[in-house]
């Protein structure tokens, strides 16, 4: 019996010793991996002292501030510092500025929308400082609390609310601007008029991103950006567009709340973005002449849709049965027909045409029929600041095509 004892005492004794020598194994092996004479040790400060990973020559580390004093050196106009603007200007946009039009007495086609599109200002002109927040500015509220309420203080215009309070776009309450999820045309909300439109295209379970099938987006006249804010939830990104009009202000509102969206507007040139960019197109009481020029605002949405892809028109030309509103119809219907799109659906105040999968219905256009097809020297995907053209863009096999 005493010797069994004795026996699991040494054995707790040697089990100790062993675990002691192999943390002390351990501990060299950790000291040794992070001394300058472990191998690749060598590596790991070459990379930080310049030299080549690759040829092994030395490489001067170059970082932006070197580029921007050597930019400063050889320009001398470039400054050396930016100050902050005067708080009167806390809302300029230096090449959306309707007051600098006015001064310079640019010569544009109102009728063509051109004093809403981009104008910068000649060098003499420019501020170069940077644009202060407004008066009282707060950190904004966090996604996705900010879908349904900002601060006031950081966008400081209730006109707005005032002008839209029957169309439940926004509601001043006390230090905070609330976003019910109204528009013009869905007073009670955007939620219920999107699910309305999946089910138009009956797509499963009213979804409208139909199983990933709708990614992108593009929101013609978005007021406050309503639609995109509750397309979100579905996986579908909206870029929300809306001019520096007389509700300057409503895409602040937009970006503040956390959503896609940029000041731009169909006028003369095209969109910034590359041909089949965007699965949808949605313009809901957009307050947009589409057959002025021949219908060139509509071969800039066929330019931007994918192969397949819908515009969903709410508007009164697309259900009011008086003369003007029919004639506008005819009108419009008639020069879809000739760009090759359908109507998949119609149903109370909203239509939905469907742009052509294929080139083959193009190609069996009468000849001279209008619009005419672009000619072959024609990039579609070539965007900032090149005018729209008034032709259709065929698929080309250069491009892959998703659908």
């Amino acid at each position: 019996m005493k010797s069994t004892v004795s026996e699991l005492i040494r054995r707790k004794r040697l089990l100790k010793h062993v675990l002691l020598g192999l943390i002390a194994v351990l501990g060299l092996i950790c000291l040794y991996n992070g001394s300058t004479f472990a191998p690749g040790a060598e590596e790991v400060i070459s990379l930080d002292d310049g030299t080549d990973p690759i040829t092994g020559s030395f490489r001067p580390k170059r970082d932006y501030f070197d580029e921007l004093f050597e930019d400063q050196e050889q320009n001398p106009e470039v400054p050396k510092s930016l100050p902050v603007c005067d708080t009167r200007h806390s809302e300029l946009i230096p090449c959306l500025d309707r007051h600098l039009i006015y001064q310079l007495k640019l010569k544009l086609n109102l009728t063509l929308m051109e004093h809403y599109e981009r104008h910068c200002p000649p060098a003499e002109r420019r501020y170069n400082c940077l644009i202060p927040p407004p008066s009282g500015y707060k950190i904004p509220i966090r996604w996705p609390e900010s879908r349904d309420e900002v601060w006031k203080a950081n966008i400081p215009h209730t006109h707005l609310a005032q002008e839209k309070s029957d169309q439940n776009w926004m509601i001043v309450m006390g230090e905070k601007i609330r976003f019910p999820g109204g528009g013009t045309h869905f007073h009670s909300g955007a939620d219920k008029y999107i699910a309305s439109i999946a089910s138009m295209l009956k797509f499963p379970g009213d979804k409208l991103n139909n199983g990933g099938n709708i990614r992108t987006v593009l929101d013609v006249g978005c007021g406050v950006a309503s639609f995109g804010a509750y397309l979100l939830p579905l996986g579908i990104i909206a870029m929300s567009l809306a001019p520096n009009d007389v509700h300057q202000n409503q895409i602040q509102f937009a970006l503040e709340r956390g959503i896609p969206s940029t000041l731009g507007v169909l006028g003369t040139k095209r969109l910034p973005y590359p041909s089949r960019s965007f699965e949808m197109a949605h313009c809901s009481r957009c307050r947009i002449d589409w057959l002025q020029r021949d219908g060139i605002l509509l071969l800039e949405l066929d330019r931007l849709l994918r192969p397949g892809g819908y515009f969903v028109y709410s508007s009164p030309e697309a259900y009011a049965h008086d003369p003007e509103n029919r004639r506008i119809w005819n009108s419009m219907h008639d020069l879809l027909r000739r760009m090759c799109w359908r109507v998949v659906s119609r149903r109370d105040q909203t239509v939905i045409w469907a742009k052509s999968l294929s080139n083959s219905c193009y190609l069996k256009r009468p000849l001279g029929t209008n619009p005419p097809l672009c000619s072959s020297d024609n990039d579609p995907d070539v965007s900032w600041n090149v005018h729209m053209k008034a032709c259709i863009t065929q698929y080309t096999t250069s491009k892959f095509i998703l659908l």
